[in-house]
Order: C-alpha cells, then structure tokens, then sequence
C-alpha cells in the first residue's frame, strides 16, 4: 500500500500549481491522473508529422504572474509569446477592426467606424482598468462574500459599476459607450467565450471583465501563446513539481474518495489500488467529485442537490488543423501580416453571436458558427514545418445537449460546416488544410474529463461566481467532507488557464495542516 502527505487528483495546471505549493512547504505530494499524459485540457497533439496544434486550451495570458516567479517556471523551460494586435475583427463587407496593446492605435482603427466611438474608447478602458484593479487582487485569495464585494464599492459611481456588470448585458453596457454595429462587435467577443449564452443575456457584461484579466509578461490586459503550444506550460509545471519530490503517477483514474470516521483517508483506483493520505485535493469538476468520486450518503443531502444544479451545458468544440499555406483574409491584405499574430474573431455582428447562441438553445450546432481562429506557427515556427502552419479554431456554439443525432456522427459533417464559415473570409483555407482533427464536445467530455464538455467546470455568470462558486457556503476549497478539498476551475477564480485555483486550494491546505496532520 502507498501514502502520500497529499493526493491530488489530476495533473492538469491546477492540480500541478497545487502539487508544486505544498510540496515546496515540504509535504510528500502524489499526484494521480486518469489520462497517460499530464496537462488535462493543456496539451500539444501532433496532427500530421511535424504539425502540433494545442487541442483544447490554446491561448495564455489568465496564468498569474505571482505563480511563474514562484515556482520559477522559466527555469524549467516555459516561454510566452504575446499577441499584437490582441484582435482582428474582419467583416462581411471587407472592412476590419484590430485591437491592438497600444489604445491610441485601437482608437484610430475604431474612427475607421465611428470617430464618436473613438474618442469614447478611452473611457471605456478606463472603466475596465478600474475593474482590473479591483479583481487582480482577488485572484490569488480565497472569494470574497458578495456582501463584502459590495461594501467595498463605496459612492454612486462605483456602485453604479457595480450595478452594470452584474446585471447588464454585453450587448447593454456596449452600448453605453459605442454606436458602430462593428466597434460593439469586436468587443462582445470576450463576453461569450466558453458559455452558454448569447451577448444580450444579463450577465454576460460581468464575463467581459473575466476575459479581460490577461498578463502576460507584465502586459496587462494582454493575451498570447505559449511557445511549443499549451502543452508546454503542465510540462514546465510538472518538471517543477518532480524537482520538488512530488510523484505523477498516470493511467491512474480515480474511482472513489476513501472516507473513513467522517474523514478522506486516501483514495482507490480503478483496479482496486488503494492509497492512503491525510489529504485529498480534488481538481475534477464539482459534479463529477461530488456525484462520483463519493458515496451518496457521505455527503448532505442538500449539498448534493447544489452540486447537482451547478450549470454545466458546454457550448463549444475545436477543429484543429495543418495548413499548406496561412489564410489569406478578404479584409486585410498581405500574408503574412498583423491580422496573422494574434486572435481573430468571426463574429461580424451581436445579432448575428446572437443568432448563432439560439441555434444551440434549441439543441443544434449553430449553422453560422462564432469562431476565433488563431495561427500559432506565425508567432511560434516551432509547431509546423518550415513554410507551413498551424490553424486552431474554437467554435461556438456547438451544444453538448443535442436535440437529435450524436456527435460521433455529426462530427466530421459539422467541421465540414466550421471550415465552410472561416473560407467565407479566408477562401483559400479550405484547399490549404493537409489534415485535422474535430475535438466535439463529447470528445470533450471523454478525452479531457470535462462534464458536459464544460471548460470552466460550471457556468461563469454572476450566479456561479466568487462566493457562489461551486455553491454558496463552500467557495473556500473546503468541502463537507474533512480531508477533501477542491480547487479545480469549478472553484473561485473559476476557468481559464490561470492556475489561481490551485495555488489558492493549496494555500487552504497548508493553512489547516497543523490540524490536519494530527487527526
């Protein structure tokens, strides 16, 4: 039989951060994952030889800076890259919005539409670096009561900022600063990225503000890539993690939590392997720890009905490709350009992400999909032979929950209909592609664990987040059960590839362990 101090189930970024914390506070840490591979949704596969293309997670920027300096990441290999510009927009008409790291810039590609919208632009970032200052705080700290979110936004103004993130739309608050269909466009993209909903639903201004928390290299605000593709970040966490003792044992998936007296005393593994620990760190999502990993009555029966009611409907996929060539885009010219080096997004219109989200409300894969595509090789050479290329392309919204048919069988089909939307900007794209790989949302769910092929564990709105996350009275990675604690991306700050749970549900950790260690 093994022991460990700590057993953590998962060696994704998080499980990894938390591994990497308390086996620096010099705790025996065992690390336990169901895939044969580290990294969770943060991997690199090669598609075609030479061709390697991030399958799920595919951008950086959330990762805290704090984490990287702490856990001396660069020393282990892990490098970033930062898009510039952060965005291209292109349109139906053959204009294009970018947005770029420098505002003035962003501001006079924003009075190509609007020069009223263009000098409404400084107010809207300062608004956001307002946000910004408020929430980066909050990140690597256990969530704060709304109560208290509240009373600390004293005065009309910062209650009125209150008021309007939790409670507009993307759609609303957009239109408080901008009149240009394609200026509100360009920034409604950040409000629907990997939830269920459209850019009109109340609530979706708040997602906004998560999407806009990227720092990477001290470029707030900024998003970018991690060179070799994500995979590379679990790899630099992991050769971290073992240079601190900890063990990864893989082809390991967890079967049960082992209570014993109330208590986590371990866990057993598919196969009936047991291991003994003082701690079960958990960062599987809240359903599948909760309504699994646990006997029914080892939980209140109240608590189980929360976990139960946690929103978990996937909307989105990839299609990841191997390129002849780079897109060559209707709205910009030159290949390769700046509309090359970061994300690009398709989504011309809010009524047309809109229309895409009502095509999924009603169980079917939306039939003009909202896309970000993005071409690591124009900024990382190293994933594609030389003179070839990489295409990632996130697709919204493809429902998890289907009204008729199986993805299995609408899985080729329906990136058949992705490829046909992107060649409506980029014609030549579809001739160009030497192989792909569809990742459905059932794929998802099997490959990367993901329930109900949910990225963030749970819906992102102001009803599953800070204090509410994964449900009210349990947001401080402690659970009913003593022992076992949760810290994957179903807790605060919930999902992005941040590592904020991990460092926080490890920080609980040692905070109990004196406690902990005599019991």
């Amino acid at each position: 039989m093994v022991s460990a101090d700590i057993i953590v189930i998962g060696a994704g970024h998080n499980g990894l951060v938390a591994a990497n914390y308390l086996a620096k506070a010099g705790l025996r840490v065992l690390v336990v994952e169901r895939s044969n591979r580290i990294g969770g949704a943060c991997v690199t596969d090669e598609i075609a030889p030479g061709f390697k293309v991030s399958a799920a997670a595919y951008v950086s920027g959330l990762f805290r800076p704090q984490i990287i300096e702490d856990l001396e990441l660069a020393k282990f290999g892990l490098r970033q890259v930062a898009f510039d510009p952060q965005g291209f927009c292109p349109f139906p008409d053959r204009k294009h919005l970018m947005l770029w790291s420098d505002g003035e810039k962003t501001a006079k590609e924003i009075a190509k539409f609007s020069k009223k919208d263009a000098a409404a632009y400084p107010a809207y970032e300062a608004m956001w670096a307002e946000v910004y200052d408020l929430v980066e705080p909050m990140l690597l700290a256990p969530p704060v009561p709304i109560a208290e979110l509240v009373s600390l936004l004293r005065g009309p103004e910062a209650e009125d900022l209150l008021r309007r993130l939790l409670f507009y739309s993307a759609e609303e608050l957009l239109d408080e600063y901008f009149e240009s269909d394609q200026v509100k466009a360009a920034f409604a993209n950040e409000s629907v990225i990997g939830h269920f909903s459209g850019p009109s639903a109340p609530g979706t201004a708040f997602t906004l503000a998560h999407n806009l928390l990227g720092n990477i290299d001290g470029q707030v605000g900024g998003w970018g890539l991690v060179l070799g593709g994500m995979g590379a970040l679990p790899d630099a966490l992991a050769a971290a993690a073992r240079a601190r003792g900890v063990e990864i044992l893989l082809r390991s998936p967890v079967e049960r939590v082992r209570v014993r007296g109330g208590r986590a005393v371990g866990v057993r593994l598919e196969g009936g392997r047991t291991i003994d620990a003082k701690v079960v760190v958990s960062t599987a999502d809240p359903k599948r720890t909760f309504l699994q990993m646990l006997e029914p009555d080892q939980l209140p029966a109240e608590f189980r009905r929360s976990v139960g009611a946690i929103k978990m409907h996937g909307a989105a996929m990839k299609v990841n490709c191997a390129l002849s060539e780079l897109p060559c885009w209707n709205a910009a010219d030159g290949t390769p350009g700046p509309q090359h080096r970061g994300s690009t997004y398709i989504g011309p219109s809010i009524d047309y992400v809109e229309d895409a989200f009502l095509d999924a409300k009603y169980g079917q894969p939306s039939q003009h999909p909202w896309l970000e595509v993005v071409t690591q090789s124009v900024l990382d050479p190293s994933v594609a032979p030389r003179g070839k290329h990489t295409l990632s392309i996130y697709v919204q919204y493809s429902p998890y929950h289907l009204a008729s048919g199986s993805w299995d069988e609408l899985k080729e089909p329906y990136g058949d209909r992705v490829v046909e939307t992107l060649a409506e900007y980029a014609p030549n794209v579809p001739k160009a592609i030497l192989a792909r790989d569809v990742v459905t949302p059932l794929d998802l769910e099997r490959r990367f664990g993901l329930t109900e092929a949910h990225q963030s564990h749970g819906e992102m709105g102001p009803d599953q987040f800070f204090s509410f996350r994964p449900v009210p009275g349990w947001s401080n990675y402690r659970t009913p059960v003593p022992g076992l604690y949760l810290c994957g991306a179903g807790t605060h700050p919930g999902g992005g590839v941040s590592g904020a749970p991990g460092y926080n549900g490890a920080h609980a950790v040692l905070e109990d362990w004196a406690s902990l260690k005599a019991a």
